[in-house]
């Protein structure tokens, strides 16, 4: 249960008790003298409220108690929530969830001077908490949370010097916290999470000799957390999480000796672990994630009796996993992922017998996964991905009938797993990719939902017997060797994701190959040969479609422009022919980003008809803003995300993008047999990041509509016929980093634009009618033009051009940028990636987050793993 969770419940029932309290002491059911100015005060504010007839204070009306006497009582002690004393005066609201709508502008405070209880929460209130709340002098408890207060926390509130609990989380409140809360010193509770609240924490707090509850999780506090926060030798649950915090944490947190919960994750600090809370066996949960910690971990922690939870990753801790972790009768949640832990898994982890999570993932372990683990019976999740261990996967994991989550992924691992090695497992999720697995295809569970052992060495037939795990939504078996056929029974599944790129599967797709829920269809670089089954037609959420690098022999399939939500299409690589005909209906291919049909046997002019339907290319989202603001093509599933990818064509380069960005906007007809005029229809393509039409027959000039591509990064009319002058319109294109116009009939001047002149030589070659710089060949009347300078495109030109393209896999993790970085792509390939260069690409990512806001924090599975 997360720490927020805990806090939430803690709260419920102390208003209860507070409330029980109350009414137990001081409240009758009809006082015999209820105070007509309490009552005209509620009245009052009821009127004041944005929606006064609510149901629920339908009861607050005037009722006369001696209606022909002059000193006629009105009471509001029989209102829903209002609660009086034995002289009949308010002591109690509790208003919580009763639908109010409104603010507290009109709510005379003065008036109702001994109100000691006021529950206002989960509703709709809004504007400024008002300065006269601080004349609540008798107010034990106050709470103001959920709703839509704003502005600042009144240091008025220092005033309440009787108040025992105050709530005023889940709010808009903003600016700093008022020092003179230290000034409430009967205070046991203070929630102030879930708003905008800036500045530091007030060392004041430190005052507050009673204090058992401190939760300011989710606002933006910076600074350092006061060392007087030591002082709370009462406190039991301190939650600072997701804020600015920086520096370390306070040595003596834990001086009491009570501290239960402590929740820090998702801020900056820094520094080790402080000596008190190595010794705190009080604690029960602990949350120190997605912070800059550091020190010995093998060090840091002792033997904990009550601790249930803990969450350390994400730091910069190092050494080796404690055997004294095993020792913790009650852990069942243990994470240090995203560390820099070493050494052995040790085997002592086993004996936590209450364990249901581990997960140390992202780390540097090494040697064989223990045995041992498979005494961890009521284990859920598993999760050892992106270290360095070896050896097996213990058989012993197979007898862990509870467990749903196993993820090994990113290890080097080896052996085999017996085909129906997880029959007896409830496994939801399993992740074997990317280790060095081999013999046949273990099966997965028949609850299984994402499954991945891609890229190892599988081998074999995929047996018909998978199609028994109906429930499987992702299926991932790309790089291996298998050798068969696709299976038909696919068709039936729930099947979202398929990937099963790079193996020796061949024959024809299945005619009836239909599965409903399919989103994304990765066939690309096997034997598949035949046509492409027409009843894909009704798979109405396929967003990629790859069948690049087959054999398949058919004309183009127009008919797959009628699938609505189609992004990405590549049939590079094959036998298609013909020409490109369309139907004479409006909305074809009206969300396609990624267009890839090069190396086939095409004829005929360019598509100006397709083109014309391409709205995804022209506006984005065929005209409407795109409901999903990830930053990369996606699916969402069970414990994370599997991630799309594609390979593309960039400068004669084969680079495999392992995640799509969703903003790339691609065409690519390069190698096929295309004549005619390049339609100047292709300027309407806003979109458009990268175009290739080399290696093609075209004719005619450069239109100069092409200068409308904004956003165009890439441009290779290379290896065809074209004639006329280079535009000056290019020179407007900005984003331009890579230009090819080599090989044409090109004539007259180079532009001597700022964006033409960074082009070297190589972008013009071979028009033996350009002149001008950067070529050699000066035009009539120039003078002799001083060298071009040493750009690195021309420092690391790679291209071959004995058959057009020297076509080489690069494997690089980023889907777009200027192509400056994708250029120097061959170089990180051969070096390991330089940090300066993953500086670039990420610069390049910056600008797509300019436009799409990611949301995911979670583990993921990415494309082709």
């Amino acid at each position: 249960m997360d720490s927020s969770c805990s806090s939430s419940i803690f709260k419920r029932v102390m208003s209860l008790v507070a409330a029980l309290a109350l009414f137990t002491l001081f409240v009758t059911p009809l006082p015999a003298d209820a105070s007509p100015a309490e009552a005209q005060t509620l009245l009052k504010w009821k009127s004041s409220l944005g929606n006064p007839s609510v149901s629920s204070l339908s009861s607050w009306t005037l009722s006369l108690r001696n209606a022909t006497g002059y000193n006629s009582t009105m009471s509001p002690c029989a209102w829903y929530g209002i609660s009086c004393n034995q002289a009949g005066s308010v002591i109690m609201i509790n208003l919580t969830s009763a639908n109010v709508k409104g603010t507290l502008d009109e709510f005379s405070f003065s008036s109702l001077s001994r109100l000691m209880y006021m529950d206002l929460s989960v509703n709709n209130l809004s504007g400024h908490i008002p300065h006269q709340i601080g004349l609540l002098s008798n107010l034990t408890y106050l709470d103001l949370s959920e709703n839509r207060f704003s502005g600042k926390i009144p240091q008025e509130f220092g005033n309440l010097s009787k108040l025992a609990r105050l709530y005023v989380n889940t709010n808009e409140l903003s600016g700093s916290i008022p020092p003179e809360m230290g000034n409430m010193t009967n205070l046991l509770v203070l929630q102030m999470s879930v708003n905008g609240l800036t500045g530091p924490i007030p060392s004041t707090l430190g005052n507050l000799p009673k204090l058992t509850n401190l939760s300011l999780i989710n606002n933006e506090l910076a600074g350092s957390i006061p060392l007087t926060l030591g002082n709370l030798t009462e406190l039991t649950m301190l939650l600072l999480s997701t804020n600015q915090l920086t520096g370390s944490l306070p040595e003596n947190l834990c001086r009491g000796g009570l501290l239960q919960f402590l929740a820090v994750h998702g801020n900056n600090l820094t520094g080790s672990i402080p000596r008190s809370l190595r010794n705190c066996t009080s604690l029960v949960r602990l949350r120190l994630a997605e912070n800059q910690f550091t020190g010995n971990i093998s060090e840091s922690f002792g033997v904990y009796p009550n601790l249930t939870y803990i969450h350390m990753s994400f730091n910069k801790f190092y050494g080796e996993i404690s055997t004294n972790w095993g020792s913790c009768a009650h852990l069942a949640t243990l994470r240090i992922a995203g560390n820099n832990i070493t050494g052995n898994l040790p085997s002592e982890i086993g004996n936590a017998s209450q364990l249901e999570l581990l997960d140390l993932s992202s780390n540097g372990l090494v040697g064989e996964i223990p045995k041992e683990l498979g005494k961890l019976k009521i284990l859920f999740e598993l999760d050892l991905n992106n270290n360095s261990l070896t050896g097996p996967i213990p058989f012993s994991l197979g007898d862990l009938t509870h467990l749903e989550v196993l993820l090994l992924n990113d290890n080097q691992l080896s052996g085999r797993w017996p085909v129906e090695g997880f029959s007896n497992a409830s496994l939801l999720a399993i992740n074997l990719s990317n280790n060095k697995f081999d013999g046949p295809l273990p099966l997965p569970s028949t609850f299984t939902e994402y499954y991945s052992i891609a890229n190892n060495k599988i081998a074999g037939k995929i047996p018909l017997s998978i199609c028994n795990a109906a429930l499987i939504s992702v299926l991932v078996l790309s790089n291996n060797s298998l050798a068969s056929t696709l299976p038909e029974c696919l068709s039936n599944s729930f099947l979202s994701v398929l990937g099963l790129r790079m193996n020796n599967l061949s024959g024809t797709i299945p005619r009836t190959f239909l599965p409903r829920y399919l989103r994304s269809l990765d066939l690309s670089e096997n034997q598949f040969e035949g046509t492409l089954p027409q009843s894909l037609v009704n798979c109405k959420k396929l967003e990629v479609l790859d069948f690049s690098n087959n054999k398949i022999e058919d004309k183009f399939p127009a008919w797959l422009g009628t699938l609505p939500e189609l992004k990405v299409l590549s049939l590079r690589s094959n036998n298609f022919k013909g020409c490109l005909d369309f139907p004479r209906v409006a909305h074809l291919f009206t969300k396609l980003h990624i267009l890839d049909l090069s190396n086939n046997s095409f004829t005929g002019p360019l598509p100006a008809n397709l083109i014309a339907k391409l709205q995804g290319m022209m506006n984005g989202q065929n005209g409407q803003e795109s409901q999903d603001k990830s930053l990369y093509m996606r699916q969402e599933g069970f414990r994370g995300s599997y991630e799309d990818s594609v390979k593309v064509i960039m400068k004669g380069l084969e680079i495999q993008l392992v995640r799509i960005l969703t903003i790339l906007v691609t065409i690519d007809l390069s190698l096929n047999s295309f004549e005619g005029n390049i339609p100047s229809s292709i300027g309407n393509l806003h979109f458009l990041i990268g175009l290739n039409l080399s290696h093609n027959n075209l004719v005619g000039p450069i239109p100069s509509s092409l200068g409308n591509l904004t956003n165009l990064e890439w441009l290779d009319l290379s290896s065809n016929k074209l004639s006329g002058r280079v535009p000056m319109e290019l020179g407007d294109l900005s984003f331009l980093g890579y230009l090819d116009l080599s090989e044409n009939q090109l004539t007259g001047p180079i532009p001597q634009d700022k964006q033409s002149s960074t082009f070297t030589s190589n972008s013009f070659r071979e028009n033996l009618g350009l002149c001008g710089t950067p070529l050699e060949n000066t035009c009539p009347g120039d003078a002799q033009p001083l060298p071009p300078p040493q750009l690195f495109f021309q420092k690391y030109s790679t291209r071959e051009h004995s058959s057009g393209f020297d076509r080489k896999a690069i494997g690089i993790g980023y889907a777009s940028g200027i192509v400056i970085g994708i250029s120097l792509a061959y170089i990180s390939f051969e070096t390991r990636r330089p940090k300066w260069l993953v500086g670039q690409v990420r610069s390049m990512e910056r600008r797509a987050k300019l436009m799409k806001k990611p949301k995911w924090k979670a583990i993921k599975f990415h494309g082709g793993r």
